[in-house]
């Protein structure tokens, strides 16, 4: 009789267990932050739905993404949450000092219409204020929820990173609406953007957003979003409070401001 085999490391059964431990330590680190999230969204779609989708371009009615959101009162920022900056000072897709007192995660989408209202109407005035003051850091996380043309859209984001252009591309590709899912980020488009952002290697960026290191990148966002429970965008934690939707900048400046003290 012939004894079974001891399964290699790099076995299929194996790399199973293992991969099946790895998404329950996942879910362990942000079962905290999913119930705190999940309360705050319930509010967020309570008064989004409450009559709003009558002021907005008819088109967009299902859009995953949300306009205005409650914010809870003061409450002791999660560990766990806070665990979540990552504060790596060579992060392309983030800016502000690696040690600055608060960190501000945003999830974004690069077709949701309020992710850009927060581009163009917010956050210059935290970069002013906080970021280039030291108290503020913002690091960006892909969270593409509306098709393959926002998938590759992140792609391209993290592409132009690689070239220390993806906050000149961010810019670029927020400076003004665009229908989303209608050919916007197309390929061509989106290497028409990274010129326009001064990607100076156009066939690396083509290169890169291709890559399986790309498209692992964005994944790790998404996963991490998912495991907080992130369903909308804009998303944000700030020192692990967070914020739903693209509030008015003073929300941001006081939660800013509270984190800091």
């Amino acid at each position: 009789m012939t004894a079974s085999p001891t399964a290699s490391p790099s076995s299929p059964s194996r790399r199973t267990r293992l991969a099946r431990l790895a998404r329950r330590t996942r879910r362990k680190t942000y079962a905290a932050g999913a119930l705190l999230l999940a309360a705050v969204a319930t509010a967020a779609f309570a008064l989004t739905l409450d009559g709003s989708d009558d002021d907005r371009d008819p088109g967009a009615r299902g859009d995953t993404s949300v306009e205005s959101a409650a914010v809870p009162g003061p409450a002791p920022a999660d560990e766990s949450l806070l665990a979540l900056a990552r504060r790596d000072a060579s992060d392309a897709l983030a800016v502000g000092r690696a040690d600055a007192p608060v960190v501000m995660i945003e999830y974004s989408d690069f077709q949701c219409p309020f992710c850009g209202r927060f581009a163009r109407e917010t956050k210059p005035e935290l970069l002013r204020h906080y970021v280039d003051k030291g108290i503020l850091r913002i690091e960006w996380r892909n969270f593409p929820v509306f098709g393959e043309e926002s998938r590759q859209a992140a792609l391209a984001g993290w592409a132009a990173g690689r070239q220390k252009k993806f906050w000149e591309f961010h810019d670029v590709v927020y400076a003004e609406p665009r229908e989303r899912n209608s050919g916007e980020f197309s390929a061509d488009r989106l290497a028409a953007m990274a010129r326009e952002a001064g990607v100076p290697d156009l066939a690396k960026f083509r290169s890169d957003m291709a890559s399986d290191q790309a498209r692992e990148a964005v994944e790790k966002d998404q996963d991490e979003g998912f495991g907080l429970g992130v369903s909308s965008t804009p998303a944000f934690l700030v020192n692990g409070k967070p914020i739903l939707g693209a509030q008015p900048t003073d929300t941001f400046k006081d939660a800013v401001e509270a984190a800091a003290r």
